[in-house]
């Protein structure tokens, strides 16, 4: 059963009972827009007891806000009352809800093409709110006054700018000039629900025109005020024709292939977030200057991934990008052994990608990468990190105490392993032998 064939179940089940049942929301506007709904929500005249009378087991994750979620054919599909919204103190929730009709309904939702109805039984399209015409015309707009449905929730911001990426909507003056005059919302929203927009807008194939938005718009200043004065941080021509850093990193989001993950996203969304506090100008070679600014990116990005609530494991994942994008210039420079460590990366891959476009989108070098490609062929046949041929156990028995040393004999160990000048056991218990009298010598 799909998920559309779920919701006309229950909307079917609704209708019977003598309620109103009609589609609701973007399963609406994406199906219009030729788009495969990601969910279905259904919105109706039964309140929540009524629903759960309808639909045994229902969860009522949201009754007083009139909204309960009913499964069929292993779907879930989330039903709402109509209703109107009291004052939203908090910028996030209304305070009370009035359950009432279709058209109060509509005009309390966020946007134009968000407040469309589907009778599920017909096909027809309900539109209290001028939905259809801006989404024939590709134009955002908010419903009713545009800082009053900011003000309700700031997050609304964000899904402004969500929905115009992903959509490729232009958003009308005066929705957009709210969006100006709100953006301090922002600092009254959480940091989780502001990255969960934010991932949405950088995961978006036109993650570009998303990014610009949110500068253009004066959100980049409450969300990642650090990216900022990348606008303007001049780069050294003979290496960045394209311009400044911020136009760099324009063109590299653009580059990115549509389904590009999340961490290949934020790092190179923060690849050179450390370039303007590093840049310095060699007035004798007549040259600007980043030095260390990968490390600085590394540590900037972090704490600003931190403060947005980022789980570890994204954060793991795009930290050490950032810190080894510059190491790519020195592959071909690199003995085996520290070249496949290198290459052992988890996110290699991603790195690999990173690289791509960053000299795509400036001096079009392509060596390092080819060599890189070249290299991921030639060492294919076996681990890149086989199985070590020795362990600290083999320097206990030598008679070593275990402390610090063991970690630095035993990675030279792996070094003549990974050059391919010790192959069995037995040489290298005799090298580890030879390592371990110098050390304890």
């Amino acid at each position: 059963m799909s998920a559309r064939d779920a919701a006309y179940s229950i909307a079917t089940r609704l209708t019977q009972a003598g309620h109103v049942a009609l589609f609701a929301g973007g399963c609406v506007r994406d199906r219009l827009l030729g788009l495969e709904p990601k969910d279905y929500d259904i919105a109706t005249s039964a309140t929540p007891a009524e629903m759960v009378k309808l639909f045994p087991g229902a969860s009522e994750v949201g009754a007083h806000f009139g909204v309960v979620i009913a499964k069929s054919g292993g779907h879930p599909i989330e039903i709402a009352t109509f209703r109107t919204d009291g004052s939203y103190k908090d910028g996030r929730r209304p305070e009370t809800v009035t359950f009432s009709s279709p058209d109060e309904d509509a005009h309390r939702r966020d946007f134009t093409i968000n407040g469309l109805f589907e009778n599920p039984a017909t096909g027809e399209i309900i539109d209290h709110v001028g939905g259809r015409p801006d989404l024939d015309a590709r134009t955002l707009r908010a419903i009713g006054d545009p800082t009053a449905r900011f003000t309700e929730d700031g997050l609304r911001l964000l899904r402004a700018i969500r929905f115009a990426t992903s959509l490729a909507f232009e958003i009308e003056p005066t929705t957009w000039a709210a969006i100006h005059e709100c953006a301090p919302l922002l600092a009254r929203i959480s940091p989780e629900r502001i990255r969960d927009e934010f991932s949405k807008i950088l995961a978006s194939p036109r993650r570009r025109a998303g990014v610009e938005l949110l500068v253009k718009s004066g959100l980049m200043h409450h969300i990642v005020p650090e990216f900022l004065p990348t606008i303007g941080c001049e780069q050294p021509p003979e290496w960045h024709p394209e311009g400044d850093v911020y136009t760099h990193t324009c063109i590299m989001l653009e580059m990115l292939k549509p389904d590009a993950p999340l961490e290949l996203c934020l790092a190179v969304f923060f690849h050179d977030i450390a370039k303007p506090p590093c840049q310095t100008f060699d007035d004798e070679a007549r040259r600007i200057r980043f030095n260390g600014h990968d490390a600085m990116g590394a540590v900037m990005t972090e704490a600003i991934l931190r403060r947005l609530r980022y789980p570890n494991d994204t954060i793991d994942a795009v930290v050490p990008m950032v810190a080894r994008h510059m190491q790519f210039m020195n592959v071909q420079h690199m003995r085996t052994a520290k070249l496949k460590r290198f290459m052992a990366s988890p996110t290699f891959d991603q790195e690999m990608e990173l690289h791509r476009v960053d000299c795509g989108s400036s001096n079009g070098f392509t060596d390092n990468y080819e060599f890189l490609e070249a290299k991921s062929v030639e060492f294919a046949s076996e681990p890149l990190i086989p199985t070590p041929l020795v362990s600290g156990r083999d320097l206990i028995h030598l008679g070593l105490p275990p402390g610090p040393r063991f970690k630095e004999i035993l990675e030279a160990v792996q070094t003549e392993q990974l050059e391919g000048r010790i192959l069995d056991r037995e040489p290298a218990l005799e090298y580890l032998k030879a390592l371990a009298e110098n050390f304890s010598s």
